[in-house]
């Protein structure tokens, strides 16, 4: 087969359009993905909408593309025809600008730094198509029970909530906090649940309290006081699209605490400098953080101790499923199938 169908976007704010593209060649150390699945992310939405650029129009989004290798480069060895495999979004790096000679592992972080990263959907075309030719070590296996429809959007937001838990490291029986019930925060809630923490969600929405309980929220409270008077939290996960929510939050933050920054907003945060001295409060930012982080996310997907809350469309319907998630309908992640 030489020609896909691959949802295409012209320019800032048109609409995602199927068309036929070329599959794409590849080379020695690359693997053909027939992609099955792939989840739509908040980046997607703000590089779609001109808010953030990294690669001219016309675009091919995507870093949460799931499927199965279909060919493999002549210097594969990792991988086989026939693999389940995800492509996150960082694959690999230069390997030869200043940043890279300092010898990082592949993560966000260096595919930030690097000044020649290969970043799926980003600085390369994406999985919002039936073929991606991917580097074979920037992919992951798929573990065995967990369905393409889940494994997308662990790909990314599943990855950043587990890694962001990872990074902080709370104690066993640490209360942890989730500020935001959306795409991050329902994972974030069942991830910590799962972990064996104490479990606040905080959000305002009244019909996501609930949703919130039955996610496996211990406790759900409004805002930073209510928290403090429900016993505050020893960490604070930023899911939310909104910087004023977790500085709020931190009214309920005990002596010690640490807030893990992953949610992205453009809001500003005027942090308070009294409590962060004087209860010893620690600010930390996580993305991805390696690719050990996202095995472990996916396994807890594939045990059944962590369900995606998705909507499926076809590929047929990729306009539609953007249009729903850029409009915040979904609940709580669009996945496309293809």
């Amino acid at each position: 087969m030489s020609q896909m169908k691959a949802a295409v976007i012209a320019e800032a704010n048109a609409g995602w359009v199927l068309e036929d593209r070329p599959v794409p060649e590849v080379g020695p150390n690359d693997v053909l993905v027939r992609i099955r699945a792939c989840g739509i992310c908040g980046t997607d939405v703000w590089m779609a909408n001109g808010t953030l650029s990294f690669h001219e129009f016309p675009l091919i989004l995507g870093h949460e593309g799931v499927g199965e290798v279909v060919a493999v480069g002549e210097s594969v060895t990792k991988r086989r025809v026939g693999d389940r495999v995800g492509i996150p979004m960082a694959q690999k790096t230069c390997g030869v600008c200043d940043f890279c000679r300092e010898e990082h592992p592949v993560s966000f972080v260096s595919g930030v730094n690097c000044a020649n990263p290969t970043l799926t959907g980003v600085t390369v075309d994406g999985a919002f198509a039936e073929y991606i030719a991917a580097d074979a070590d920037g992919t992951v296996l798929l573990p065995d029970g967990i369905s393409y429809e889940d494994a997308a959007p662990t790909l990314c937001a599943g990855y950043t909530v587990w890694a962001a838990l990872r990074k902080v490291d709370p104690k066993p029986g640490a209360k942890v906090a989730v500020v935001g019930v959306g795409g991050l925060g329902h994972l974030a809630i069942q991830y910590a649940k799962a972990a064996g923490y104490h479990v606040t969600a905080v959000t305002r929405t009244g019909d996501k309290q609930e949703l919130a309980r039955r996610l496996g929220a211990d406790n759900v409270v409004a805002d930073g006081a209510a928290l403090k008077e429900a016993g505050g939290a020893d960490v604070l996960m930023h899911t939310s699209s909104s910087h004023a929510a977790i500085v709020d939050a931190m009214n309920g933050l005990k002596p010690w605490g640490k807030v893990v920054m992953m949610g992205v907003a453009t809001d500003e945060m005027p942090l308070p400098a009294g409590p962060l001295t004087f209860q010893g409060y620690e600010v930390i930012g996580s993305a991805h953080n390696g690719m050990e982080y996202l095995v472990e996310a996916l396994d807890f997907v594939a045990r059944g101790a962590v369900k995606p809350m998705v909507e499926v469309f076809s590929k047929e319907r990729v306009g539609e499923a953007y249009e729903a998630a850029s409009s915040g309908k979904v609940r709580f992640k669009a996945v496309v199938t293809f």
